[in-house]
Parts: C-alpha cells; sequence; structure tokens
C-alpha cells in the first residue's frame, strides 16, 4: 500500500510484531482477557443495581468504572484479535473506524481520570462529613457527579480529535496496534504545532486535576483518622480508601508508562504493548479489587452462591 496517498480513506495498522509461534498464545491471551473484563464487570455491575442495599453513593459512582472498561475494551480488543491472524497487509481500517477508535481511547483514559476524582469527593465527604453525607450525596448529586464526569471527559477529547481530523493526511500508515490521537496526527504533513501544544495542556491538566483531588481529599482524610480515636471509623476509611488508592495508582501508572514510552521511538514495541495493556490491566483488576475489598459486595455474593446451592 502507499504510504503516501493523500488523505486516503483506507489506512493501514502496524499492529503488533509477534511470530508465527506466539501468534496463538498471544491471541488467547487477549481473548481470555477480554472475556473475562466482560463478565466480571457487567456481574458486579448487575449485582449492584440488582441488590437495592448496594444503592449506595460509593457503588453507583463505582458503577461508571466497569462501564467504562466494557466500552473501551470492546472498540479495542476484538479488532486487535482479528488483527493478529491477518498478514499486516490486511491489517485495514476506514479512517473513519479510525477516528472513532482514537475518540473512544481517549474517553477512556480521560474517563477513569474523571470517575476516580468523583469517587475521591464520595470519600472525602463520606469521611470528614459523616453527619451531612446522606444530605450532600443524595441521588441527585450522584447523577451530577456522573454526568459532569463524562461530560468533562467528551468535551476535552471532542476538542483533541476535533483538532486532529481538520488536518490532510499524506500518510496511510497507523504505527500503533489500535488508533490514538498521536496516530492520527503523525499521518499528516501539516504543521501539528497547535495539536502538541493542546495535547501536552490536555494531559497537564487532566494530571493536576486527578493528583490534585487525591492529594487534597487523602491529605484531609489523613487528619481526620489521625485525631480521631474511633478506631471502626478508620477501619473504614483504611478500607474504602485503600480500595480508590489502588485502582488510581493502577490506571495512573499505566497511563504514564505508555505516555513516556511515546516519546521513545526506539521502545516502539514496548509501548504496543503497553498501551494494550493499559486497556485490559485496570478493566481486569478493578472489579477483583473493589469486590475482594468491599464487605457489602462479597455478603452479597456469599448470599447468592447459598441460594444457588440450596436450588441445587
Amino acid at each position: 500500500m502507499d504510504n503516501y496517498t493523500f488523505n486516503s480513506f483506507t489506512l493501514q495498522l502496524e499492529g503488533l510484531k509477534v511470530t508465527e509461534v506466539s501468534v496463538y498464545p498471544v491471541f488467547f491471551f487477549f481473548l481470555v482477557s477480554y472475556i473475562f473484563i466482560i463478565v466480571a464487570n457487567i456481574a458486579i455491575v448487575a449485582l449492584i443495581f440488582i441488590d437495592s442495599s448496594l444503592h449506595q453513593p460509593m457503588y453507583l459512582l463505582f458503577c461508571n468504572l466497569p462501564f467504562n472498561d466494557v466500552l473501551g475494551n470492546s472498540i479495542l480488543i476484538p479488532h486487535l484479535l482479528m488483527d493478529l491472524l491477518r498478514p499486516p497487509s490486511e491489517r485495514l481500517i476506514t479512517y473513519y473506524e479510525c477516528v472513532a477508535q482514537a475518540f473512544t481511547t481517549h474517553m477512556f483514559g480521560t474517563t477513569s481520570h474523571t470517575v476516580l476524582i468523583i469517587m475521591a469527593f464520595d470519600r472525602y465527604v463520606a469521611i470528614c462529613n459523616p453527619l451531612r453525607y446522606a444530605a450532600i450525596m443524595n441521588h441527585r448529586m450522584v447523577i451530577k457527579l456522573t454526568i459532569s464526569a463524562w461530560a468533562v471527559a467528551f468535551v476535552l477529547v471532542g476538542i483533541l480529535l476535533g483538532l486532529t481530523i481538520r488536518l490532510n493526511r499524506c500518510r496511510t500508515l497507523i504505527t500503533n496496534p489500535y488508533c490514538d490521537n498521536a496516530s492520527l496526527f503523525k499521518l499528516s504533513c501539516d504543521s501539528v504545532v497547535i495539536n502538541n501544544i493542546y495535547g501536552l495542556t490536555f494531559t497537564v491538566v487532566l494530571f493536576i486535576a486527578s493528583i490534585g483531588s487525591i492529594v487534597v481529599t487523602y491529605t484531609k482524610i489523613t487528619i481526620v483518622c489521625v485525631t480521631s480515636n474511633n478506631k471502626s471509623v478508620n477501619g473504614k476509611a483504611l478500607k474504602t480508601c485503600s480500595t480508590h488508592l489502588l485502582m488510581y495508582l493502577i490506571m495512573f501508572a499505566s497511563g504514564i508508562l505508555v505516555i513516556a514510552l511515546h516519546r521513545v521511538p526506539q521502545y516502539s514495541d514496548y509501548r504496543k504493548i503497553c498501551a494494550i495493556l493499559f486497556h485490559i490491566i485496570p478493566g481486569s483488576l478493578n472489579p477483583i479489587i473493589y469486590g475482594v475489598q468491599s464487605k457489602e459486595i462479597q455478603k452479597k455474593d456469599n448470599s447468592q452462591k447459598s441460594i444457588n446451592r440450596k436450588k441445587l
């Protein structure tokens, strides 16, 4: 395929470079990971929505993460699985599909941050202002926070991709296993200074907002725990906050690694693997971490298993 076709609507994905021997092990690893992500995330959301006793702000806000994980991985992994079984010359994608995939990919990463920000606010109110928690974190507030998390991500990513699709394209090779904003604007022979400036500003603002919210809320939570002699409150704070913090650190570390490797061309193969794991690892671990750490979910899961055994 000519890599210098002007504004071609058919693009070629470079994909993962795997040997013939390792194609099927890699394929089955991604397939099993995808199935687990779908089943685990849908199961935990279903459990929360079915049981009215779990209709608490903490769990309702958490439901945004499984939804985001399912959406982000469903756009990425099925296409990746098909490309693994194709020769490199047949790993094709239309320009519009590529833009949609890039939009969804960046929505996945951005929404992960914004959702964890609103979850940090919920934990702050619950621990630092428990007497007013029910009044502040009512269903209307949960809806407002959820809409805000998705709306902010939609606007930020919309501008990011809008700046890219305005560019003319003189190349057709996506040097990535899937489409993202950086891969798309690298197809252009126009100036991408504005794209780089906005992309950098977008990343810095998002990271400062998420890190800042975590630092501020957890500092205040720590102060409350240190000054409180209530072991019950401290134990609850430690349990719920450690869950939230662990999810944030996993997502943050994965994102930083992908961004850093984008700036080091000689490690492109490692970048591709890390970019895929950025979707798979949080999507696989979030339901496990939250399910294992949350007593209420464990109780409901165990009671459901007991009911099923009695039926048998």
